[in-house]
C-alpha cells in the first residue's frame, strides 16, 4: 500500500499566490535576513574574538619576564588533596629584581623542592609573581575557541531572535484567521466554532 506524496513547493513565500499573506512576506524577509546576520556576524564575532585573545596572549608576552628564584623554604611532600591537573605546591621564593631589591613571595615549585634550590619564576610588570604566558600553542588553541564559541553564540542569539519573530507573525496570521473565519459565520449565519 503506498502512501499518498504531496508536491514540496520549495520558496513558496517569494512566489505570486493568492493565498499568500503579508505576514508571509514579511516571515520570509524575517529568514532571510536571519540567516545573513547569523552568517556574517557570527564571522565577524568570531573574528573579534580571535584577534582579541591574540592581542592578549601577545601582550602577556612582553608584560611577563622570567626571574631566577631560590627557595626561601622546603617545599611540601604533596599537592592539595583537589589538585587534579597540576601537581606542583606553594612555597615561598625569593628573588632579586633588576633595580637590586630583594622580593619574597609564594609560588608554585615542583613538590619535596629543598630549600636553596633554584627555581624559575614569571613576574609581571608590578614585580608579583604570575603565571607563565600562554604558549603559541596554547594561544591559538585559546583563540580558535573563542572564536567558535564567540560566532556561536551569536548565531544562537540572531537565530532565537528569528524564531521569536516567526512566534509572533504566526500568532498574528492565526488572529487574522480567526477574525476571517469570525467574519464568515456571521455573513452565513452559522458558528463553526
Amino acid at each position: 500500500m503506498t502512501g499518498s506524496r504531496c508536491a514540496r513547493v520549495r520558496l513558496w513565500r517569494w512566489r505570486r499566490n493568492p493565498l499568500k499573506r503579508r505576514s508571509d512576506v514579511i516571515e520570509a524577509w524575517v529568514v532571510l535576513a536571519g540567516w545573513v546576520i547569523v552568517l556574517i556576524g557570527g564571522l565577524i564575532a568570531g573574528l573579534v574574538a580571535v584577534a582579541a585573545v591574540e592581542r592578549s596572549a601577545e601582550r602577556q608576552r612582553t608584560e611577563r619576564r622570567e626571574v631566577p628564584a631560590v627557595l626561601v623554604e622546603d617545599a611540601a611532600d604533596r599537592p592539595p588533596a583537589g589538585a587534579t591537573t597540576d601537581h606542583r605546591v606553594w612555597a615561598a621564593v625569593r628573588w632579586t629584581e633588576a633595580d637590586g631589591s630583594t622580593r619574597t613571595d609564594e609560588a608554585r615549585v615542583p613538590p619535596r623542592t629543598r630549600a636553596g634550590s633554584s627555581v624559575t619564576v614569571w613576574t609581571d610588570q608590578n614585580g608579583r609573581i604570575t603565571a607563565a604566558p600562554l604558549t603559541e600553542g596554547e594561544a591559538r588553541l585559546h583563540a580558535v575557541s573563542g572564536g567558535v564559541l564567540a560566532a556561536a553564540s551569536t548565531g544562537g542569539l540572531v537565530w532565537g531572535a528569528v524564531r521569536a519573530a516567526r512566534s509572533g507573525l504566526e500568532r498574528r496570521r492565526l488572529a487574522e484567521w480567526a477574525a476571517e473565519w469570525e467574519r464568515i459565520d456571521t455573513r452565513w449565519r452559522w458558528r463553526t466554532g
